[in-house]
């Protein structure tokens, strides 16, 4: 897949790669990753639909100058811009853990309109697993604005995220997801531009429960599928079954002996429901 670029109105840069073609599906990564996350089920995808794999801004390839805002209704915008001009006004949505609550927060913003939206786990309303690893992730990260300590977290957030990490993240303790790790942060050290980016992410992403999310869960009027990892300890199953209480004609589908990394557990079964729901 070769490397494309979308130029947001205020300069911002998205990398992306695409495979196939017919309708187009758009598939956001999580946290901390890169769009070999959903590597495992591009063949399968590509055979069907117009598969669209962007880096969020601050991963991979895309924008990472600290110059921008990073705040979520800057990312909301630009991802909102990119998937309308390169997907196309209809395109089927796919976010999981960040990229879904920015597809998320897309539609209920209005900016995007998807044919269908597939949100893998994430957090929703719900509060979080692992308050005191977020709190740290962002209280060390913020120090990125500091001069000189942003080139000392560089070299520390890349030895905190060494390959070996992935085996926590993936149920069945796929080796693949080593290689996912070392292409998400293997650049990263040395890079104090990029940590200075973070930092401003870090400082303005929400922490705390988004319980008003509660609230405006029945104006999304478009086929909403909730396809969750029974073993993602990140995202429990009773957020998702609470949303769909309120979700106006979402159905909820969960993948057995699946974590974190579902693209790395069970390639086979998210391909297949991802198709089911957006052919």
């Amino acid at each position: 897949m070769r490397l494309r670029l979308y130029h947001h109105q205020d300069g911002a840069r998205v990398a992306y790669r695409e495979s196939g073609a017919g309708p187009a599906i758009v598939l956001l990564h999580s946290l901390g990753l890169t769009h070999r996350e959903f590597e495992p089920v591009v063949e399968a995808l590509s055979a069907r639909f117009r598969v669209i794999l962007p880096d969020l801004p601050l991963h991979g390839d895309s924008e990472d100058r600290p110059r921008h805002p990073y705040t979520p209704q800057w990312m909301v915008e630009v991802l909102s811009g990119f998937c309308a001009e390169v997907g196309g006004p209809r395109a089927a949505l796919v976010g999981h853990d960040l990229g879904a609550e920015l597809a998320l927060g897309a539609v209920l913003a209005g900016t995007l309109a998807p044919r269908r939206l597939v949100l893998l786990p994430n957090r929703m309303h719900g509060r979080d697993q692992r308050p005191g690893l977020r709190l740290a992730w962002a209280g060390v990260t913020g120090l990125g604005t500091v001069p000189g300590v942003d080139l000392a977290l560089s070299h520390a957030v890349r030895l905190a995220a060494r390959p070996r990490v992935a085996d926590r993240l993936s149920h069945q303790r796929n080796p693949a997801a080593r290689d996912l790790m070392r292409h998400a942060f293997g650049d990263l050290a040395g890079d104090s531009s990029r940590m200075r980016a973070w930092a401003k992410f870090a400082r303005h992403w929400p922490r705390g429960a988004q319980r008003e999310l509660l609230g405006r869960y029945p104006s999304l009027q478009l086929p909403v599928l909730l396809l969750w990892a029974e073993e993602d300890p990140l995202a429990p199953l009773q957020v998702a079954r609470e949303a769909l209480d309120l979700i106006p004609g979402a159905q909820l589908r969960t993948i057995a002996d699946a974590g974190f990394l579902v693209a790395y557990d069970d390639p086979v079964a998210l391909a297949r429901e991802l198709i089911w729901f957006c052919d």
